[in-house]
């Protein structure tokens, strides 16, 4: 398989995109095409040992700045890396593109070079919203902010072709973002979306679903919801989870006297006993040392990695004619690997092929 990734993107390039990059290609074998400022990814490369490993360099010295404007910068720079990986792409010569850099130039590059899928009218980005039991998929999270409720429509269809695929769900839950769940709460956008699903044969739709629901009660597969609600949800999502694991750490930290007080108690008792009491009440007491804080860290740090974006790498643009994977900004090498996991799973599955397929089988929404 042939990946494409953009070796200057993201905060953290090229260090995070070329360590990610050669742990991708030793896991799973693939060509790694890296893409971007040819001197400084080979200058990185030479710190690793990539021998035997497929990382082929093109040089795209042009880059996309994030104070630019998206559409003007990639019809202006055709040498930066997002259009010449797309390209790459588009012709054929790789299976997939993944970056971390500037997220509008990837969306506007996909659509102008890569262009959409027949009869979709605008891409969506899909999430992996974490949830009380598992995941949730929202989308969009950030490609489509001006939104008609067609749009919402082949968002839902979109969503319930990827569960099926890649979340390997037979009948995906459909849910419509709401701020309730009678059919006539939200805005106009949202009320008329509702009307056009609950005329959908082709999808299992529940209604519409709150926040705290989709959070707390699992009770939807795919959640849609126009691309400024989603974003928001999303980095809000993201600013909560951050405020929790924080003021947990901080709570931890400022109750480690009132825990060390309670594990020296038994250390006290073995310093008046004599012979073996005294080594078993030692223990006791090391042991009440740590166990007040293992107790409070470990919940904390699995719900941490379960919550941690750089499990599932970035969101995957449906609706453009090629796979492209967008991946956090801050993203680090291990979660640029599993960007690229995504991207490879999102060609093993047919996804773009199966989306078209899927859409030609059932009467598209057309846009109004």
């Amino acid at each position: 398989m042939r990946i494409v990734l953009d070796a200057s993107g993201g905060d953290h390039a090229p260090q995070a995109t070329v360590a990610g990059a050669i742990a991708a290609a030793r896991t799973w074998g693939d060509q790694i095409i890296l893409v971007g400022n040819e001197a400084a990814i080979r200058a990185e490369l030479a710190k690793h040992d990539s021998s035997n490993l497929d990382l082929p360099v093109i040089d795209a010295p042009e880059m996309i700045e994030m104070t630019e404007h998206p559409a003007q910068a990639i019809r202006r720079k055709r040498n930066s890396p997002v259009a010449v990986g797309l390209r790459l792409v588009r012709e054929g010569e790789a299976d997939a593109f993944v970056s971390a850099g500037h997220s509008g130039a990837t969306m506007a590059g996909a659509l102008f070079i890569l262009g959409r899928i027949r009869g979709i009218e605008r891409p969506c980005l899909v999430t992996h919203f974490p949830t009380v039991n598992g995941y949730a998929l929202l989308l969009d999270s950030g490609a489509t902010t001006d939104c008609k409720p067609e749009y919402l429509v082949q968002f839902a269809q979109m969503g319930n072709v990827y569960a099926q695929k890649i979340a390997n769900i037979p009948m995906p839950r459909i849910g419509l973002l709401a701020n309730g769940e009678e059919s006539n709460k939200g805005d106009k956008l949202v009320q008329d979306t509702h009307g056009l699903l609950q005329q959908r044969h082709d999808l299992h739709f529940i209604g519409n679903v709150e926040p705290k629901d989709m959070l707390i009660n699992g009770s939807a597969d795919v959640v849609v919801a126009d691309g400024f609600v989603g974003n928001l949800v999303l980095k809000f999502g993201e600013g909560v989870f951050k405020m929790i694991t924080t003021a947990a750490a901080n709570n931890i930290k400022a109750s480690w006297r009132q825990n060390l007080a309670l594990g020296l108690l038994p250390t006290l008792v073995a310093l008046a006993l004599p012979g073996k009491g005294r080594w078993r009440a030692l223990l006791a007491g090391l042991t009440g040392l740590s166990l007040p804080a293992s107790l409070a860290v470990a919940p904390l740090l699995a719900l941490r990695k379960r919550m941690d974006y750089r499990s599932h790498g970035g969101a995957p643009l449906l609706g453009v004619n090629g796979i492209a994977i967008i991946a956090h900004g801050k993203s680090d090498a291990l979660a640029i690997q599993n960007a690229i996991g995504q991207a490879r799973n999102a060609v093993e599955q047919r996804v773009v092929a199966t989306i078209s397929h899927a859409l030609e089988t059932v009467e598209l929404v057309p846009s109004a």
